[in-house]
């Protein structure tokens, strides 16, 4: 019997701090999404791994982070304030939240301050880590689960000296991800049934840390493809994602989907995560298929004694 994971990259304004400008829009619903998707989890029993940036986690700051090593510039759009007046880059009321909820979520680790590790130094990318770890810590958490920004993986040595067990590796590429014939083919594919999800077979690393690839992104059919797609059919992410659950269930594996909480700005968004979730706990019911974080992933694949600590840099 194989498994279903849910992670999401919640992460509010600094998904997008680097960038040239703020989709304001999807960072004013985040919020709302964050909730929403909580209730939605707690309504089916569906736990998830939330991979929460760390700043978010802060009540306040002072908008500097003198000691981190990150270049000029990496933290100007920080406010320096508080929760009580920018909630979108301080957020420890939603983690309460996850916390809270009926469903067994784990709260895992999207770094820092959103740094792409596979295009960062050691220096930095140990800084991000060490000041996660410390944030979580300061409330009783730990750090289990990673979630490389932007899925650019890098730096998995840093992850293992500060203790965490597991990432969310890159989804193996398929034919049609490559090239304008594998675009169209992908168009065809989704919408009619003739692709289907790849399910994942997580394994332990050279470092120690158990590797659970992303099977499929639900927000990557958008735009005038979604909308033409769901003119003729069903929205083929739904398609898509319920083939990976049948496929889990009957060919063991694990079917490894992900998303954002800003991901849901329309009705139409909340509609597919209502058919994914909902179709994910009625195969749970009916055959025994499991719906697990990524930490307990990881101790299935690793029997885990607590991992040394070897913190890099100061503490």
């Amino acid at each position: 019997m194989g498994s279903v994971v849910l992670s999401l990259d919640a992460e509010l304004a600094w998904g997008f701090h680097d960038a040239d400008s703020l989709p304001e829009d999807r960072i004013a619903a985040a919020r709302e999404s964050w909730l929403d998707l909580l209730d939605l989890f707690d309504e089916f029993g569906v736990p998830a791994t939330w991979a929460v940036v760390g700043h978010l986690l802060l009540d306040s700051c002072d908008g500097e982070h003198a000691d981190h090593p990150t270049p000029d510039g990496w933290f100007d759009r920080d406010p320096g304030t508080s929760a009580s007046r920018d909630e979108a880059w301080y957020a420890p009321d939603l983690v309460e939240a996850i916390e809270d909820a009926s469903a067994d979520h784990e709260i895992g680790s999207h770094t820092f301050s959103h740094v792409e590790f596979g295009h960062t130094t050691r220096e930095v990318a140990s800084a991000e880590m060490r000041e996660a770890v410390e944030v979580a810590e300061r409330g009783g958490r730990s750090v289990d689960s990673v979630v490389f920004p932007r899925n650019y993986v890098g730096h998995r040595d840093v992850l293992a000296a500060y203790g965490v067990k597991c990432y969310r590796g890159v989804k193996p590429r398929r034919w049609y991800d490559r090239g304008p014939l594998g675009s169209v083919a992908k168009l065809v594919g989704w919408s009619t049934g003739a692709i289907s999800p790849t399910l994942v077979h997580p394994e332990e690393d050279e470092y120690g840390l158990v590797n659970i690839p992303a099977s499929l992104y639900l927000f990557g059919f958008e735009g005038r493809a979604r909308t033409a797609a769901e003119r003729v059919t069903d929205d083929p992410v739904v398609r898509m994602a319920k083939r990976g659950i049948d496929r889990a269930a009957t060919e063991g594996g694990v079917f490894h989907a992900w998303l954002h909480p800003n991901n849901l700005t329309e009705e139409r968004d909340f509609d597919r995560m209502r058919a994914v979730v909902e179709y994910a706990a009625r195969a749970r019911d009916e055959s025994g298929l499991d719906i697990e974080t990524m930490g307990s992933i990881a101790s299935a694949v690793k029997d885990h004694e607590p991992r040394p600590r070897e913190p890099i840099g100061p503490r």
